[in-house]
Parts: C-alpha cells; sequence; structure tokens
C-alpha cells in the first residue's frame, strides 16, 4: 500500500533561504532583452548601417580630388577613421531608442510590476537593464566598427592610401565610435525611467541629441554668440563626436567657441551626463508607485 503526499505551496518560511543574486537579476535582463522584437530591430539597424556605410563612404573618397592620392599614414588613418566612423552619427538613434523602450515598455504592459516585485529594492533591476543593455550595444558595435573598418579599408587601400591596421589610433577609434551609442543607450534607460513614456523618453532623448544642437549653433551664427558654441561643446551629440573623430595636426584650427575638449575629456563629460540620467531616474524610481 502506498501512501501519497499533497504538494502544499511555499510559503515565506521556505522561501526565507532563497536570494536574489546580481547575477540572477542582470540573466532575467538579458532574457527580456533578447525576447523583444524591438531590441533585434534597432540592433539590426545598428549593425546594418556601422558594416555597410563605410564602404560605400571609402569609394566616394576615392572618387574625389583631383587624382592624386596621399601615402601619408596620416593621411590614410584620417580617410579610413572618417569613413568607418561617419555613421555612428545614425546608428546612435538607434542605440537611444532602444534604451528608452527597454524601460518604458515594462511601463507600458505593466511587467515593471513583476519586475520591482522580484527585485524589492528596485535599483538593482534598473542598474542591471542599464548595463545589459550598455554591454549589448557596446559589443555590437565594436564588432561591426571592425568588419566596417575592414570592408573600407581595403577599398581605400587599393586607391593607394596607407592602411595601417597595427596603428593603435585606429583601434582607440574604434573602441570610443562603440562607446558613444553605448553610454547613449544608458543615459536613455535614465530618461525613460524619469519619463516612463516610450513616445515621451524617445523624444526627449532625440531632441537633446538632434534639435537641442541645432539650436546652439544657430544661435552662435547669428549672434556672434561664443558662448553658445561652448554650451554646444558640453552637449551629447558633441561630446561623443570628440570621442570618436579622428585628430591628425594639420594648423588649422576648426573650433568655433573657446572649448577644445581632449576625447578623454569628452568621454568623461558623457559619463556625467549617464550619471546624472541614472541617479535621477533611481531616486523617482525608489519614491513612486509602479
Amino acid at each position: 500500500m502506498t501512501a501519497t503526499t499533497e504538494a502544499r505551496p511555499s510559503t515565506a518560511a521556505d522561501l526565507a533561504g532563497a536570494r536574489l543574486t546580481t547575477g540572477g537579476i542582470i540573466r532575467s535582463e538579458w532574457v527580456k532583452l533578447v525576447t523583444l522584437r524591438s531590441t533585434w530591430w534597432c540592433l539590426g539597424i545598428i549593425a546594418a548601417l556601422t558594416v555597410g556605410i563605410p564602404a560605400l563612404i571609402a569609394l566616394a573618397l576615392t572618387n574625389t580630388g583631383d587624382g592624386q592620392i596621399s601615402d601619408a599614414a596620416d593621411v590614410g588613418y584620417y580617410n579610413w577613421m572618417m569613413a568607418t566612423t561617419l555613421p555612428i552619427g545614425f546608428s546612435v538613434l538607434a542605440a537611444a531608442v532602444l534604451g528608452c523602450l527597454v524601460i518604458t515598455g515594462e511601463y507600458g504592459t505593466g511587467m515593471i510590476r513583476s519586475t520591482m516585485a522580484a527585485t524589492p529594492k528596485r535599483l538593482s533591476a534598473l542598474f542591471a537593464k542599464a548595463f545589459v543593455i550598455g554591454a549589448t550595444v557596446l559589443v555590437l558595435g565594436f564588432v561591426s566598427l571592425a568588419l566596417g573598418a575592414a570592408a573600407s579599408g581595403a577599398v581605400l587601400s587599393a586607391a593607394g592610401f596607407a592602411i595601417d591596421p597595427s596603428d593603435g589610433r585606429v583601434w582607440l577609434t574604434l573602441l570610443a565610435a562603440a562607446g558613444y551609442p553605448a553610454l547613449v543607450s544608458v543615459f536613455s534607460v535614465g530618461v525613460g525611467t524619469i519619463i516612463r513614456n516610450s513616445a515621451g523618453a524617445i523624444a526627449a532623448v532625440l531632441g537633446l541629441l538632434l534639435v537641442v544642437p541645432t539650436i546652439f549653433q544657430l544661435i552662435g551664427g547669428l549672434l556672434q554668440a561664443e558662448w553658445a558654441f561652448d554650451v554646444a561643446s558640453f552637449l551629447p551629440s558633441s561630446l561623443g563626436g570628440t570621442m570618436y573623430t579622428p585628430v591628425i595636426e594639420t594648423g588649422f584650427d576648426m573650433t568655433a567657441g573657446t572649448v577644445a575638449l581632449e576625447p578623454w575629456q569628452a568621454a568623461l563629460a558623457l559619463l556625467a551626463w549617464v550619471a546624472a540620467a541614472l541617479i535621477g531616474g533611481a531616486l523617482l524610481l525608489k519614491r513612486r508607485d509602479v
């Protein structure tokens, strides 16, 4: 004669030993990220632009000018990196949209309640989201840039430009170019946490990246106000461009205002934008109901 036992539901005492780990939170955020259709659309756009456009730009560079190609290392580096990193100005927009949707999508569907119930401290889920999206965009961006650099480098090398993959400046430029969209995606997570609405968050981030710099450029140009150019130098889009735009000694100063940031200074300033957005989002996430 066999006895049967009835399974009883778990109680708080049974779960007392259960422990929520940082790795588990990160894994759960990764699963949520890769199961969203919007994720694959945005990442696909980033990869397509970053890999496909550099070769076309390189072809355009070889078809301009008077037919005399300089074999100087600096000229080759500059043209190669310009052709490779130019698509970042477009792919960063897809990264911004994805960063917003990562958090605002949960508010729209109500899944944020389950997320916060699973992570009662709340901030661990926010920072896990930021880490996952930032790391994903960084890795994808760097791999795509490397492939784009290989394509554009082959075109320019065949045209007579000096292309040197062993040049350390090349890899620093590619890393900085991949870091810019990654930081913007994390910044967008913070903005999305503050606004909690997909359309509003996307409009705010894209407005900051596209509209606000144009306004300051117009003010500076029409009023001859150097302060406007100086302020524009600290906007995210200007900081990102400073991070990865290749620079060689030409003897010409292209700075419109009085501020001329080094790439590492621009990276720190952009990190300050990211930190401000995440801190603001974290404070509101702790104070507001979900």
